[in-house]
C-alpha cells in the first residue's frame, strides 16, 4: 500500500529539485520559499526513511534511494499529465481526428462497439477506420498514415519496429452455409471435396492455417479461392457449398443469426493474440489513450479477455 502521508506536493517537489539541480531554483519554479521546499523534501525523506538528496557546492546529488524513487516519481507525474490531457480531450471544443487500421476480424467484432463507446466518452474525436490486409495496414502505420492498428500479431519479420499490446485471443474456424452436406458427417480430411475460401499469404492467419492443415494430414486443396474480403465471402458462402477458413471474429454475427454454421473441428491450436499496434518511438496522444480506454471497456463487456473465449 502507498503511504497516505505522501502527497502530490512531495512528488512535485523532488522532481523539480532534480530538474533544476537546485533547491533555490526549484522553489522559484514552484512559487515557494526555499525553507518551504526544504521542509517538503525533509518530510518526504522522513516518510520514506531514507535520504534522497545530498547537497554540495554544485547543487544536489541523488542518493541510490533517490535515483530509484525519482524514476517512479517522474513516471507518476507523466501519467497524471496524460490523464489530464485525456480529460481535456473529452471536453475539448472542435473535432480531433484519430485514424485506426482494423483487420477484418476486429472491424466486424469489437470495432462497432468501440466506435459507440468512443462517441460517448469523447464525442469530439473524429474516428476514421481503415480496413485492409495485415501487411498493408502495418506499412501505413510505419509511415504515419495510421495512428494505430488493431489486429492479430503478425510474423516476426513483419512486426519489426512495431509495438504490440495484447488485448485478447482469437481462433480460426471453418464455416459453411446452413444445410451444407459436410454438416451431416463432419470430416476435416474431406474439405477438399468442396471449394475452400483460403487466407492469402499476406493474411495474418495464413501460417496458422497452413500448420493446422499439415498437422491433420490435409494435403493440397485443388479448388482454392484466396481472399481477405469478408464482404465477398459473407455473400458467396451462403449461396454455395464453399468451406470458409476465417478468424472467428469476422463472422461472429453471421454465426449468431444462423446465416453461417461452424464446423465442429477442434481448432484451439490456432488461437492467437489480437492486440493494439503503434509506433514505439512515439508517446501515445491523449486521443489514442482515450481510444484504448474505449477498447478495454468493450473487451471487458464482451468477455473477450476470459480464458474460455
Amino acid at each position: 500500500m502507498i503511504d497516505r502521508r505522501i502527497k502530490f506536493r512531495h512528488i512535485q517537489c523532488l522532481v523539480e529539485i532534480c530538474r533544476q539541480k537546485s533547491l533555490k531554483q526549484a522553489a522559484e519554479k514552484l512559487f515557494l520559499t526555499q525553507p518551504a521546499i526544504s521542509k517538503t523534501l525533509k518530510e518526504l525523506e522522513e516518510i520514506l526513511g531514507a535520504d534522497l538528496l545530498i547537497r554540495n557546492r554544485a547543487g544536489v546529488v541523488l542518493t541510490k534511494e533517490g535515483e530509484v524513487f525519482l524514476h517512479f516519481a517522474e513516471m507518476s507525474l507523466a501519467s497524471l499529465q496524460q490523464g489530464m490531457a485525456g480529460v481535456e480531450q473529452i471536453g475539448a471544443q472542435g473535432k480531433t481526428k484519430l485514424t485506426v487500421g482494423a483487420l477484418p476480424s476486429v472491424a466486424a467484432s469489437i470495432m462497432p462497439d468501440v466506435a459507440l463507446e468512443l462517441a460517448e466518452i469523447a464525442p469530439n474525436t473524429q474516428l476514421e477506420i481503415v480496413a485492409g490486409s495485415h501487411s498493408g495496414l502495418i506499412d501505413q502505420l510505419r509511415v504515419g498514415a495510421l495512428d494505430l492498428v488493431i489486429g492479430r500479431l503478425g510474423r516476426p519479420g513483419l512486426m519489426q519496429g512495431i509495438s504490440f499490446t495484447q488485448l485478447y485471443e482469437e481462433k480460426v474456424i471453418f464455416v459453411v452455409r446452413a444445410g451444407h452436406p459436410l454438416l451431416n458427417a463432419p470430416d476435416l480430411s474431406r474439405i477438399g471435396d468442396w471449394q475452400v475460401i483460403y487466407p492469402p499469404k499476406d493474411a495474418a492467419i495464413h501460417p496458422l492455417v497452413e500448420r493446422f492443415l499439415i498437422a491433420h494430414g490435409v494435403g493440397k486443396l485443388p479448388n482454392r479461392l484466396e481472399t481477405v474480403s469478408g464482404a465477398f465471402a459473407r455473400v458467396y458462402v451462403p449461396k454455395s457449398d464453399a468451406v470458409w477458413i476465417i478468424s472467428a471474429g469476422v463472422i461472429a454475427n453471421e454465426l449468431q443469426n444462423g446465416h453461417l454454421v461452424e464446423l465442429p473441428f477442434d481448432t484451439h491450436v490456432t488461437r492467437g493474440p489480437v492486440g493494439l499496434m503503434r509506433r514505439p518511438q512515439e508517446i501515445p496522444s491523449s486521443q489514442e489513450q482515450v481510444f484504448q480506454i474505449a477498447v478495454d471497456r468493450v473487451i471487458r463487456a464482451q468477455g473477450l479477455n476470459s480464458p474460455a473465449k
